[in-house]
């Protein structure tokens, strides 16, 4: 099994597992005398199977990812740390682009008039070489899903 295959099973066990959570939440209190639309005890043996099942899958993927080389210097988890700082990096600098292109409207000579203290231009080219940075490097962890095979053991 490929590891985008598992990371595949993960992802349909979280979700799996906030469906049931759901209908846990509409079955285990009901009004006097009217019986849940589901078991109770079914669904919860289910929920458990499931999260056993999910701990099974992020654990072999967390084995996969720390084992497998992404390049030289970094193991496919390594690059999956590094790809996380790009984005909250871009994401940060975005957000003070937002902020410093905010327009101030004046409706009165009185009323104070801010200034950017940072050059929009600049901070736009970061957040641009950000995004390529972040798009180029989960592109190659994305291929490389598709061509490492899982650890089973």
């Amino acid at each position: 099994m490929k590891l985008a295959e598992a990371l595949v099973r993960r992802a349909d066990s979280q979700k799996k597992i906030a469906q049931l959570r759901q209908r846990l939440e509409r079955v285990v209190k009901v009004q006097e005398g009217e019986t849940p639309a589901e078991d109770p005890a079914a669904l919860i043996v289910e929920l458990e199977q499931t999260l056993a099942e999910q701990t099974s899958w992020v654990r072999k993927i967390n084995k996969t990812n720390a084992a497998t080389p992404f390049n030289a210097e970094l193991s496919i988890s390594d690059a999956l740390a590094e790809r996380d700082r790009l984005m909250q990096h871009r994401k940060l600098l975005a957000e003070l682009l937002e902020q410093a292109s905010i327009k101030q409207d004046r409706f009165s000579r009185s009323e104070v008039r801010f200034e950017r203290t940072v050059d929009v231009v600049q901070l736009q080219a970061r957040v641009d070489a950000l995004s390529k940075a972040y798009r180029e490097m989960d592109f190659r962890i994305q291929e490389m899903n598709w061509t490492t095979d899982l650890i089973e053991k």
